[in-house]
Parts: structure tokens; sequence; C-alpha cells
């Protein structure tokens, strides 16, 4: 079997849900595969499949990143193989309960998968991509990274990060030939919901998309080139004044002397 000439795609969480479906969707775009999960079974099922279906080189990865072990596994292949060209931090957990009615320890390791892992397989990443003169890389987010206040706030500052992450990032990388896209999905029909802690049957038909017109949507924003994709928001430029407002309020946010309200 011919190496891909588009790479090697690494995609976390891709036993189920989001991540096989972008699993599939880069196997038929001519990507070779590493598929990472906790769910040997799964993933051997999926790698099959794909592997079958389009010819592709797909390798299984099992691997619980909660497990300090585990992850550095996956690190150290994102650090040493020269032919990954593009990760997909997909895994993730969520929380729907408010902060009083929550778990703390659950939180805790929710926070651990959502923000230091995915920081931990971002750094194992991209050095090699900007050695080899290019890559990318796609950050799975949330609507609640600018909107905290939909779900559990905790999650909500799990997604911020992955937000805040991936822009500085674009800009640290701009003159790299690495190419950064973070994904803010809204509510996504997956199993995250019944984990989370509220089933997917008690959301309003209106506001849940299908897991592959997310993806696809996803992958479309990627090819038109955009930094944030936002599948379901039917204006771009509603995204763009919204950028545009933070951009504005960067040159006054340090100055030496406090605004004037508060020496009056």
């Amino acid at each position: 079997m011919t190496q891909s000439r588009l790479g090697t795609a690494l995609i976390t969480g891709a036993s189920s849900g989001i991540g096989a479906i972008y699993a599939e969707r880069l196997a038929r775009r001519g990507h070779d595969l590493i598929l990472v999960a906790r769910n040997r079974d799964r993933l051997n099922v999926l790698a099959k499949r794909l592997n079958e279906e389009t010819g592709r080189h797909v390798e299984v990865l099992a691997a619980d990143l909660s497990d300090r072990a585990d992850l550095a596994r996956v690190e150290d292949r994102l650090k040493t193989d020269a032919n990954i060209s593009l990760l997909v931090n997909n895994a993730g957990v969520g929380a729907t309960h408010p902060l009083l009615e929550s778990d703390v320890d659950k939180l805790d390791d929710l926070l651990t998968l959502n923000v230091n892992v995915l920081m931990r397989l971002t750094y194992a990443a991209v050095p090699g991509f900007v050695a080899r003169g290019g890559g990318t890389l796609i950050n799975i987010a949330s609507i609640v990274a600018i909107a905290p206040e939909v779900l559990n706030g905790v999650y909500g500052g799990s997604k911020a990060f992955v937000l805040a992450f991936s822009q500085s990032l674009r800009h640290e990388l701009a003159d790299k030939n690495v190419r950064v896209q973070v994904v803010l999905p809204g509510a996504t029909a997956t199993e995250f919901w019944s984990v989370a802690g509220t089933p997917l049957e008690h959301l309003p038909e209106a506001i849940v998309m299908r897991a592959d017109d997310m993806v696809d949507a996803s992958l479309s924003g990627l090819d038109q080139g955009e930094f944030v994709t936002i599948p379901a928001l039917p204006e771009i430029a509603d995204w763009n004044a919204y950028e545009a407002a933070r951009q504005k309020l960067m040159p006054d946010l340090s100055r030496s002397e406090s605004a004037a309200r508060y020496r009056d």
C-alpha cells in the first residue's frame, strides 16, 4: 500500500460520533489515518471498514488520554512520525448540570481531557509541522466558548480555552505554513449528551444537528480557509463583526492610566 500524498491524519476520540465521521471523511479524501480512543474493539471495526472501503492505511492506537502513560505514547507518536500532517483534537467530555449540582471531581477530569490533553497533543504535533514546512491542526471547541451561559460553566470555560489557545496559535504560526481551524459546533446528535447528563431526546429538535452534517460543514469551512467555523451560523459576517469588535478593544486593554470613569 502506497503512502498517502496527503499524509496521515491522527484523530482523537475516533471510536464514535464526530471523531469517527472525521475519520471516514478524511480517509475518503485520501488521508491515511491513526485512530485514537479508549475502545479498541470499536476502533478495530472502524479501521477495518475504512481500509476496505477506501484502500487507505488505517492504524488503531488505543489509549485512555486521561492516563499519563497512554497520553505519553500518543505524544511520542506525534513527535516522531513525520508522515502525520493533520491532527484533529476531538476527544473531550461535556457537562450540562449547573455548578451547584455537579461533581467537582468529574469537572476536574473534564478539564484534564478538554484542556490539558488538547494542549499537550498540540505541543507534541506542531513543532514537527513547523520543521516539515506545514501541517493542519483542527481543534473541536463548542458554541459554549462564546455562550458559556448555555451549559455548565466549567465546560464552557474549557471550550473558551480551546478557542483562545487556537487564536494564539494562529497568530504565532502565521508565517509557518501551519493551518489552524477551531470548530464551534452547537448541539450535535452524538453520545455526548447522555454522557454529559442530558439525554439527547430532551433537547428541542430544532437546535440539534446531525453529526454527519456538522463534520461536512466543518470540512467545508476548512476548504474555504476559515479559521473559526460555526456550522450552524447562517452568516459568517456575524462572526466577523464579533471578531472585529474584539480586535477594536485590544489597543485599549492595557494603558498606563485607568479609564477616566474610574478617576472622576
